[in-house]
């Protein structure tokens, strides 16, 4: 589904990128995990043409879509929730999701019916603004945004940073949901206790390479990865 090979990537002349490879495979679920600053965020701006990379490849179900804009990569079946949200402030909820609608209409897996089951509350809220929603609210709609586009990988960056614990395990709930629909998922997130009961494999950055991966056994039995690079 997503191979990135030798990913290079620069904010003027400061190197960022050193070299990432990695994996997602059809219907897997796989994490970028790391303390702030490693390169995780970057690395998704780069997957998605945000950033133009300075070497290496993306590829997207074989396709070479490496410095395509971000409008292009989305067309090969890749959704974004991006860190801070970002949704349409003064559209309402159902004008977010209706905006980045696209599919082949009565077939598309993510409809707004199909939306509305996996996020009750935006059903309630269709109506109100996204600046008039919480926080917790913002991100199932930046979520559903995203699934609109009615993806074959998603991928959220920092999934429930800054939200309360209980809306934080409804994310998770619905999550594992989207994963049983067979969709894959590349995410970032702080939470590995939650990663480790959701995810397939998990990728560790260090300082722009990735240091570590390997399966939810492998990290939950090396206390040396969680210890040297998640400070956990």
């Amino acid at each position: 589904m997503l191979r990135v090979e030798a990913l290079e990537a620069a904010y003027g002349d400061s190197k960022v990128l050193f070299g990432v490879d990695l994996t997602v495979g059809a219907g897997e679920v796989v994490t970028l995990l790391g303390r702030n600053g490693m390169g995780k965020t970057t690395t998704v701006r780069a997957i998605f043409g945000l950033l133009k990379p300075r070497g290496g490849r993306v590829l997207v179900g074989g396709a070479d879509m490496t410095g395509k804009p971000p409008h292009a990569v989305a067309q090969r079946g890749l959704g974004l929730v991006p860190e801070g949200r970002q949704i349409f402030p003064t559209l309402t909820v159902e004008e977010n999701l209706i905006a980045t609608a696209r599919g082949n209409g009565d077939a598309a897996k993510w409809t707004l019916a199909s939306i509305y089951h996996l996020f009750p509350r935006l059903a309630e809220r269709r109506r109100n603004k996204g600046n008039q929603l919480s926080g917790g609210e913002q991100q199932m709609l930046a979520i559903g945004r995203a699934l609109m586009t009615n993806p074959r990988l998603i991928v959220l960056d920092e999934a429930t940073e800054g939200l309360a614990p209980l809306i934080r395990e409804e994310i998770w709930a619905c999550l594992r949901r989207i994963k049983a629909e067979g969709d894959a998922i590349l995410i970032i997130d702080k939470n590995v206790d939650a990663l480790a009961r959701f995810a397939d494999r998990h990728a560790v950055m260090e300082k722009g390479r990735i240091a570590w991966t390997g399966t939810t056994a492998d990290l939950l039995a090396d206390a040396e990865v969680k210890n040297r690079y998640l400070h956990v």
